[in-house]
């Protein structure tokens, strides 16, 4: 048989041995050989063919079979992921945020071009080439993590991340895998790449409780996406493979080697420079904890708001679906309140006593205590008007001061600033134990809370420059120029709560719940209810008003029994202990006179008085006997703040507004304030009430907001024990309202009046929310008269006045008769009869 000429050239390649001619034999074997060959080719050609041609059935009815009960990536279209809800303050500022995942979406012309390069050169080099797998990337993966003896690159790309967030569970199984590559070419085919990369970027987890590139963003540098620099966007893109792991907050040092990695795979890729990756590992980051929205700015206020929409809204309306809520909350005044009652109830505390130091250390324990408060300050200097935990390291009664350590800056405390430190005792006022001795109140070893009275070197009260402040830092404290002033502190146990409205519009502008939030949660502006004590009295006097009482009007303050039907006698009794005889509404409203109070209400009537209350506003249950009058069931402070709003409206009930809109995510809005009105009293009974009011604080036990130098109305409330002290007061501007108290009622203290405890803090609030304000007066409104009348007797002055008062009166109400001359012949009934 004739071999063919490609079968010669196949013997030819395989070289023939020897020389000469080859026998016969040698020829056959060398045939057989070629054969062999030929068929051996042949066969594994076909076995090849047949194979592909199975592998490629099989892989048809296994993609048939695993498309089967994949998701649909529509859904991709209609992207809403879980956002989060935000509140807001009256100018705008964020003030609180709910969630469960904290995720902001924004679109990519809001994030910098080097942010998308970034996360694209580190997770996903190929990602505008490859159709949703990458096996190139996933070879060059498993080289890199080879190289480099741990897991620094992923095989996955950003479209197979995006199917594993947004389509499939997180399992690890191959049916799982082959599902994703499905599902991410499936994506590749219908999304665009910047579509793609817009999902990952916004859904992607990148620690800390931020969900995207902007929650994210105002995580790590507090600023939006579109303000980074390359070295924030290199920071980010580090954090996907391990959030935890890579935290700027928890290992900067983890975080700034992955950084690295980033900005070198941006190199390679040909996104920056050498030049700008060298700059962005120079460039200092200022990386802090995320702020706490909730905790520091107005939490009270946003946790009451929290409530609300929560009702209102629903559980995933609230932390899913990214509403927005705007309030009526003014943060200046906000600042201006919580500074207040931290000031009022620490001096409170004080007048009650010294309770001890926190703690008392041995001497072995001193020096790491100190070194304990160093190392939380570092590298922060101590900074006036904060308190710190300090040491006493000595005591000096000589010098009248004692040495304190705080964090390694040292410090004195004069005589002077522990004088108010006496044993509590409620039945002992303030200043009566006076405090001779430094070491009569501390001791070497004790661990108390210290103010920073002034500044090492400083003149006066510690004046103080960034420069000496830095110095002092590296200097470990004092830098040199002296000593630390400081005051003895203690944390308050008393409790205390602010509600501040604009008048006309009914918008609460501050609210305090209580001293420190962290502490308690519980709100006592809204939903605590206390005896209100005097302050309930404007109540029964508008009501007096309107039923024929004017503020001449004679009442006896006189002793009284009263039997209360559980054979049990009640005798009233003033503040004071006292009675003071014939007494005008006017003062005696301004002085607080219980007795005439209570007379009041057995003429008019408990219903009357109860009626008149839910008019003004107050929705709480009230007591029918007479010592409602005295203010003995419990109120809100929202409910007496909102019923004295009235008296500034002349006479309108304006609803309290906390949320001003509500807009969903798309934009509509689902609520809005309108300003509800209601006509509930009279505008005469109004501002005769403002007027008298007005005396409370001129002449009567308001006096201390004398100091704020403007028209202001107001009154006073204490009740039975001192449990409970207030001060409720309006301007033309505002209606504000102050409690002060334990929440496991207890006494204040000797003398601890609504005047003494309370006033002071909304003398203090009311003086910072009207700085710089024009100065506005109550409007007199049609209907008032004035007329001069007897201090004395209420009636028309005659000869026989001592003492004239211009007073106002509703028309036709103005006294007729005059005051009886000494000439004249009249009953002591006749003086003292009421002229209504």
């Amino acid at each position: 048989m004739e071999i063919p000429k490609r079968d010669r050239l196949t013997l030819e390649m395989m070289g023939k041995k020897g020389e000469g001619k080859k026998s016969a034999e040698d020829k056959k074997k060398r045939h057989w050989a070629i054969q062999l060959i030929r068929w051996g080719f042949l066969t594994l050609l076909i076995l090849g063919i047949v194979g592909s041609v199975a592998g490629g059935i099989g892989g048809y009815f296994l993609y048939q079979q695993m498309s089967r009960d994949l998701p649909k990536i529509h859904s991709l279209r209609d992207y809403r992921p879980s956002i989060v809800s935000s509140v807001y303050s009256d100018d705008g500022t964020k003030i609180g945020e709910f969630y469960k995942e904290r995720r902001i979406v924004i679109p990519l012309t809001e994030m910098p071009l080097h942010l998308m390069n970034a996360f694209v050169a580190a997770e996903d080099s190929r990602f505008r080439e490859h159709v949703g797998i990458d096996p190139v990337g996933i070879f060059r993966a498993f080289v890199k993590n080879l190289q480099a003896g741990a897991i620094v690159q992923g095989g996955s790309t950003i479209t197979q991340q995006v199917t594993k967030s947004f389509l499939l569970t997180p399992e690890r199984t191959y049916e799982r895998k082959i599902k994703e590559a499905i599902l991410a070419w499936r994506i590749e085919q219908n999304f665009s790449k910047d579509e793609i990369l817009y999902l990952y970027l916004n859904q992607i987890y990148l620690g800390h409780g931020a969900y995207g590139v902007e929650a994210a963003a105002e995580n790590y540098f507090g600023k939006h996406a579109k303000d980074m620099n390359l070295a924030e966007c290199s920071i980010l893109a580090g954090l996907p493979q391990a959030p935890s792991r890579y935290s700027p907050f928890r290992f900067p040092d983890r975080a700034h080697a992955r950084q690295k990695y980033v900005l070198t795979r941006m190199v390679e890729e040909g996104y920056i420079t050498l030049d700008q990756e060298q700059k962005a590992l120079e460039m200092t980051l200022d990386i802090r904890p995320r702020k706490n929205w909730f905790i520091d700015s107005v939490p009270c206020y946003t946790e009451h708001v929290r409530r609300y929409a929560l009702e209102a809204y629903g559980e995933d309306a609230l932390y899913h679906q990214g509403l927005k809520i705007y309030t009526a909350v003014d943060i200046t005044l906000q600042k201006i309140a919580r500074k207040a009652v931290e000031r009022g109830l620490r001096d409170l505390d004080k007048r009650q006593g010294y309770r001890g130091p926190m703690a008392h250390l041995d001497p072995s324990r001193i020096k790491a205590e100190i070194e304990k408060g160093a190392k939380a300050l570092n590298p922060l200097p101590l900074e006036k008007d904060e308190i710190y935990d300090g040491v006493v390291t000595a005591v000096s009664d000589k010098k009248k001061e004692a040495s304190v350590n705080v964090g390694g800056h040292q410090g004195t405390i004069a005589l002077k600033d522990i004088k108010w430190a006496r044993k509590p005792n409620i039945k002992v006022g303030p200043g009566v134990v006076a405090i001779r001795k430094v070491s009569s109140v501390l001791n070497v070893g004790d661990l108390i809370p210290v103010r920073v009275v002034a500044l090492p070197g400083a003149s006066g009260a510690g004046s103080t420059n960034k420069k000496s402040l830095k110095k002092r830092s590296k200097d470990g404290g004092n830098g040199g120029e002296g000593l630390f002033t400081f005051s003895l502190e203690q944390t308050p146990e008393v409790e205390g709560a602010l509600l501040s409205i604009e008048a006309e519009t009914g918008y609460v502008k501050a609210m305090i719940g209580g001293r420190d939030y962290l502490n308690s949660q519980f709100n006592r502006a809204i939903q605590s209810r206390r005896q209100p004590g005097s302050a309930f009295k404007p109540i029964v006097f508008a009501s007096a008003i309107d039923r024929g009482y004017t503020s001449a009007s004679m009442i006896i303050d006189s002793p009284i029994v009263y039997d209360d039907s559980s054979d049990t006698l009640w005798k009233p009794n003033n503040y004071s202990e006292k009675f003071y005889g014939p007494t005008l509404l006017r003062h005696a409203l301004a002085k607080s006179r219980n007795v005439v109070t209570i007379k009041i209400v057995q003429d008019i009537g408990i219903d009357a008085v109860i009626s008149y209350a839910r008019r003004l506003g107050i929705t709480s249950p009230m007591g029918r006997n007479l010592s409602v009058s005295l203010g003995a069931s419990g109120l809100s402070l929202l409910e007496l703040v909102n019923a004295y709003s009235v008296f500034t409206n002349r006479g309108y009930l304006v609803t309290p507004v906390f949320i001003t809109r509500i807009v969903d995510r798309d934009g509509n809005i689902l609520e809005r304030s309108d300003l509800r009105r209601q006509k509930v009293i009279g505008e005469d009974t109004a501002y005769i009430m403002t007027s008298m009011m007005e005396s409370v604080v001129q002449s009567g036990t308001g006096w201390r907001i004398k100091a704020l130098k403007r028209p202001v109305a107001g009154k006073t409330g204490t009740t039975n024990n001192l449990h409970d002290a207030l001060f409720l007061g309006f301007t033309p501007e505002y209606t504000t309202g102050v409690w002060v108290g334990f929440d496991h009622e207890r006494s204040l203290g000797r003398g601890e009046s609504g005047s003494r405890a309370a006033s002071p803090i909304w003398l203090e609030y009311m003086q910072g929310a009207l700085e710089g304000k024009p100065v506005r007066t109550f409007d007199v409104p049609p209907g008032i008269v004035f007329a001069k009348v007897d201090a004395d007797t209420g009636l028309l002055p005659s000869s026989a006045s001592k003492k004239i008062l211009l007073e106002c009166f509703k028309e036709g109400t103005v006294p007729t008769q005059s005051t009886p001359t000494e000439e004249e012949i009249i009953t002591a009934e006749d003086l003292f009869k009421s002229d209504i």
